[in-house]
Parts: C-alpha cells; sequence; structure tokens
C-alpha cells in the first residue's frame, strides 16, 4: 500500500526481508484506497502487504516470517530488551564522560555518573506518563497501596536524586531519597516476587513495559542503596 498520505511500513519490511534472502520481487503498488479495497475484497484479506510464492499466498509480515523460518515478535512478551538498552547506554554515557573528564573511562566518577544517568532515564520514562506508571506501580509498591499518590512522588524523587548524584549538590538530600525510594522498593519487589510468588510486570522502566517484575527492578532498588551509602561515605 502506498498512498499520497501513507505507506505501509511492513510492505517496505517485507520487501527488504524477501531481497535480503536473494528473492526477486515484482512489487505490486496500490496506490489508491479503491485498489486497496478491491484487493482485499479479491483476496478475502483484512490486511496489505500480502505476498505470494509460485502462485500461493504466504500471507503478510508476520506470515512471511514464519515462511522464511524467522521469529516474530509478539508485543505482549515479556521482555529485558528495554532495561539492557537503558543501562548499556548509560554505561556508554557515563565512560564517555569519563574519559571526557578525567582520561579514562574506568573511574569510580563514572560508575557514579552511570547510577545517576541510569536514574535520570529511568525516571524520564516513567514521566512520559506518570499516570500509568502509578497505576502499575500500585500492583506491588507496599506504600503506594497504602497511599496512592506515592506512584507519582517515586518517579520524580528518582529523577531528582539522580540529578543530585550528577551534580555533587547536597549528597545527603540525594543519598536520603534513594535509600528512601530504594529500601521501600526493595522490599516490595522481595515481597511481591520472592515471598507471595507473584508474576508481574514491573514499572521500572515505563506503565506500559513488558519487562518482568523481579532481578531487574530489585537491582534497580540495591543500585539507589548502595549508591546513597556511597554518598554518604564519600559526602
Amino acid at each position: 500500500m502506498a498512498l499520497p498520505d501513507h505507506v505501509c511500513p511492513y510492505g517496505l519490511k517485507a520487501r527488504h526481508l524477501l531481497k535480503r534472502r536473494g528473492y526477486d520481487v515484482a512489487d505490486h503498488l496500490l496506490t489508491t484506497r479503491a485498489a486497496v479495497d478491491a484487493f482485499k475484497a479479491d483476496h478475502g484479506v483484512t490486511t496489505t502487504p500480502q505476498v505470494f510464492f509460485a502462485g500461493q499466498r504466504v500471507g503478510g509480515h508476520d506470515d512471511l516470517r514464519r515462511w522464511l523460518g524467522l521469529a516474530v515478535r509478539d508485543p505482549k512478551a515479556l521482555t529485558y530488551r528495554p532495561v539492557i538498552a537503558l543501562f548499556a547506554m548509560a554505561a556508554a554515557m557515563a565512560m564517555a564522560l569519563s574519559m571526557a573528564v578525567m582520561g579514562s573511562p574506568f573511574t569510580v566518577h563514572a560508575a557514579e555518573w552511570f547510577v545517576g544517568i541510569a536514574m535520570c532515564f529511568l525516571a524520564y520514562l516513567k514521566l512520559r506518563d506518570v499516570e500509568s506508571f502509578a497505576t502499575m506501580f500500585l500492583n506491588y509498591d507496599l506504600l503506594a497501596q497504602r497511599w496512592v499518590p506515592y506512584g507519582v512522588v517515586y518517579a520524580w524523587a528518582e529523577g531528582a536524586a539522580g540529578v543530585l548524584m550528577l551534580s555533587g549538590l547536597w549528597p545527603w538530600v540525594g543519598a536520603t531519597i534513594a535509600l528512601f525510594i530504594g529500601g521501600i522498593g526493595a522490599v516490595s519487589v522481595i515481597k511481591a516476587v520472592y515471598i507471595d510468588k507473584r508474576e508481574l510486570k514491573c514499572a521500572c522502566v515505563s506503565g506500559d513495559s513488558n519487562v518482568p517484575l523481579g532481578f531487574v527492578s530489585l537491582s534497580e532498588n540495591l543500585m539507589m542503596i548502595a549508591m546513597a551509602f556511597w554518598m554518604l561515605a564519600t559526602g
């Protein structure tokens, strides 16, 4: 489908897959809404693109991936990918800053900046849709279940602690915030996952994430606690 105001992205992806596998592709563009509707009616389908091989219909983009023996992403499947990407980028940024300022990517400052940057990233993702995050947070956080506004407070507090860690200002304030929210968070995760054995999605990345609650969310809270003690010891 290649309409004046819309080009089907899955059509482009399907064509790319086929060409990458060495197939010759005869690309039949549907350039008007009438042509799209007629095509769907003729073949009894509801979506485009539709791939045909040797006269037989393979199907749409996901069907093509299966036909080629490739995995099809399930949007509802649990995944650690967002967290891995976030921490990897935070680590890369911290090492880059350390290299620029200290002359080496492997310094104590790099470790401190990594925690601060990661916390700011995590806070930003929560604050994009803070109501959705706060609602998801209610599933397991013990303080939020007693005082509902804490979900919103948590997102802002995490961001504030991250900024204070990066700036080096008021270490007692940043450490106190991190220790408070990290401590409650760690206890909440331990109770929900390791004691109650509940299978929940983590609100740590955002309110609509598919990251499973468990090791990653516990690590986030323990990281804040460790950083808080470090700030108190060195501040």
